[in-house]
């Protein structure tokens, strides 16, 4: 429903939960496949390209330190709404993009892809290090711009 209602279940991957405790984190990397692992990766038989990302965080303990989302190439908004509501780490140096602040409940939502098709590079992202505190549990979830494939989707038939 956040995609809209034109966005069929048959192109949903199948969810994933990763928790995250302390020192760990996800490097940097994009969520769409680069022309050298499309092949692989992106076929038509697998729904194609990741089309748009979701990541909502489930559970973060109260204590927890660190662990944003990071998009380098992404501005950081100015003062306001997004720094006093805690949503985005405003401390964060200007230079590092935008960094999203775990808080349980909220999602990040993105396209993926140009409209041409193509990867768009700002989509670049990382979960950096938890540095304190019980962790976080996190849920992905990628919308194909096809229906996905059963090497992929399994025996989920949703």
């Amino acid at each position: 429903m956040l995609q809209g209602y034109d966005v069929p279940a048959s192109h949903l991957e199948p969810m994933q939960l990763v928790k995250y405790e302390v020192s760990q984190q996800y490097h940097y990397h994009t969520d769409w496949f680069t022309p050298a692992t499309a092949a692989r990766h992106a076929t038509a038989a697998q729904g194609g390209n990741r089309a748009s990302s979701i990541f909502g965080y489930v559970w973060v303990a109260n204590d927890t330190t660190g662990g944003g989302t990071n998009f380098p190439h992404l501005d950081a908004p100015g003062p306001g709404r997004w720094c006093d509501e805690g949503l985005v780490d405003c401390d964060e140096a200007w230079e590092r993009g935008t960094t999203f602040r775990p808080v349980e409940g909220n999602a990040i939502y993105w396209a993926n892809l140009r409209d041409d098709g193509s990867g768009d590079d700002r989509t670049l992202h990382a979960g950096l290090p938890v540095t304190g505190g019980g962790g976080k549990v996190g849920l992905n979830i990628w919308t194909r711009q096809g229906p996905v494939g059963e090497d992929i989707r399994g025996n989920n038939k949703w």
